[in-house]
């Protein structure tokens, strides 16, 4: 089998494979017989029913030839009301099981990637405990008994909304999917507030490939001081800097301290990971703000236990291969040799925020989050809710407890409207609190206006996470590694590969020959 061939077979869904051939059948038919090339086929709403896929005309000559929009994979006909669903983080699946008890329609979920990620916990697998498949179940297994739902592999680039249809390219192509109403959850990713150069060596934490990639770079740091004779190599590896003093941050650090303290003690000859320098940096003068004082004291005493050096209101200027600049507020400067450096600072909605506020002539926030109408609806269009990290609404914070409710909140919307329900509801949140692990057996919880730290905390913090992971499969799974790691000292996910460390930076030079390939006059200059 020839590599493009089997390269195809490995990534593109079987769903588009079977368009491509269903495509190319139909165009070696019209072909045949001297008439337009072009088909769109439709989906099985319910298998059950013996529906079979649609086959619809196909577009006009003209639109062929002037190559106007994308296929489109049709909807599932007339008497269904047709939802898109972009994302499959927590708006997107809560807004998608939600829409299972709504009679009469059908869903269709467009996501960049293949699997729902539980975010919250995507430090531990950069940190060795739990493995990539606990936190990401595949969402198409999620979905399963859904009967009214599909899901599509595919990142959406466009939103016509005078059509009423999305664009999306996945490995196999463009394709467009049509739309009754639209539910925008694409998420957010890294901020470095205008220094995306700072990536390069700081990678962020937003995404299974980030979390692999910083485990590659956290037990290489390791591993590559093992083999050092340099004193000063080594203290660059041992030395590891977090940016960021948020939940993410400091969550990120204290496991750090924790598997260089405890989890590796013992594994090495020739270093002692008990001598590594664990580094959290914030240019705001206070760590987890939203917890208010007494929390962030916790906390903080709480790192120093574990040894973690907390620096705060100093802001980074510079970061390289070897370590980062920093500048503090009375303007002095300082320098810290590291490594490896992981960036937890920041969120900036998806790019369709953008794209969508400027087809739909909305404004976006400093974030790029789309400002919508009281009942997360995109402004002059009632049929579009965005929802989660991609809406500004009354100053919500970017957190899953936001996604969720919004997802739900724009499908009982869907609901009432198909119910001839007149009138708009307002989206109103519900805090049920917040907490954030600072190290085994302690945590802080800041629940209905009441503060606990402590083993307290770590406890409430362990429930919570384990009733909203996806499947039983993996919150037992998950309880065995957390028994293993917090009970135990052991790191049951270490597995680190080079290419996991170097494949970001190899794909974005593709992505740079590739543009300057295209545009020579703009790289020559």
């Amino acid at each position: 089998m020839a590599p493009t061939a089997f390269l195809r077979r490995c990534f593109f869904p079987a769903g588009l494979r079977a368009l491509r051939r269903s495509h190319a059948r139909h165009v070696r038919a019209r072909t045949a017989t001297g008439g337009a090339v072009g088909s769109r086929t439709g989906w099985v709403l319910d298998a059950r029913a013996g529906q079979p896929a649609r086959t619809v005309e196909g577009p006009t000559e003209e639109e062929r030839m002037s190559h106007a929009h994308p296929p489109r994979l049709d909807g599932p006909g007339p008497g269904h009301h047709h939802v898109v669903v972009i994302g499959s983080g927590f708006g997107g699946l809560f807004a998608t099981r939600e829409l299972a008890r709504v009679p009469g329609v059908a869903v269709t979920v467009v996501a960049a990637t293949g699997h729902h990620l539980f975010q919250p916990l995507l430090y531990q697998v950069a940190t060795g405990i739990l493995s990539e498949g606990e936190v990401a179940p595949a969402t198409r297994d999620v979905l399963r008994r859904q009967r009214n739902a599909r899901v599509l592999l595919g990142t959406v680039t466009d939103v016509d909304v005078e059509r009423r249809a999305v664009t999306a390219t996945s490995p196999s192509g463009e394709y467009e999917v049509p739309y009754d109403s639209l539910v925008v959850a694409a998420g957010a990713g890294q901020s470095y507030f205008g220094n995306d150069h700072f990536a390069r060596y700081a990678p962020g934490m937003k995404s299974i490939d980030d979390a692999l990639e910083l485990r590659g770079r956290i037990f290489g740091a390791f591993e590559l001081a093992e083999l050092s004779d340099d004193p000063e190599e080594i203290e660059r590896l041992l030395t590891f800097v977090v940016v960021g003093a948020g939940p993410t941050g400091v969550e990120m650090a204290g496991q750090i301290a924790e598997l260089a303290h405890r989890a590796l003690r013992g594994n090495f000859r020739r270093i002692d990971p008990r001598t590594s320098r664990i580094v959290l940096v914030d240019a705001s003068p206070e760590m987890l703000g939203s917890f208010g004082q007494d929390l962030s004291r916790a906390a903080q005493d709480q790192l120093g236990r574990l040894g973690v050096e907390v620096r705060l209101g100093e802001m980074v200027t510079a970061v390289d291969a070897d370590g980062l600049e920093l500048r503090a507020r009375d303007g002095s400067t300082r320098r810290i040799d590291s490594r490896c450096k992981v960036w937890a600072a920041g969120v900036a909605a998806s790019p369709l925020g953008a794209r969508l506020a400027e087809r739909a002539g909305a404004e976006t926030d400093r974030a790029g989050r789309v400002k919508v109408e009281a009942d997360c609806t995109l402004p002059g269009h009632p049929e579009v809710f965005v929802i989660g990290d991609m809406m500004a609404l009354d100053d919500l914070p970017g957190v899953a407890q936001v996604a969720m409710q919004s997802g739900v909140h724009a499908v009982r919307q869907i609901a009432r409207r198909l119910r001839g329900e007149t009138g708009r509801e307002r989206f109103v949140f519900h805090d049920k609190g917040s907490m954030a692990t600072v190290s085994r057996f302690h945590a802080i919880a800041l629940v209905g206006g009441r503060e606990v730290a402590g083993f307290a905390a770590w406890v409430l913090w362990l429930g919570v996470h384990v009733f909203y992971l996806i499947g039983f499969k993996n919150r037992v799974t998950t309880l065995l590694h957390w028994a293993v790691s917090f009970i135990g000292r052991g790191r049951s996910e270490r597995t680190a590969t080079l290419q996991q460390v170097r494949a970001r930076q190899a794909l974005a030079a593709q992505e740079e020959r590739a543009r300057a390939a295209a545009h020579p006059a703009a790289a020559d200059a």
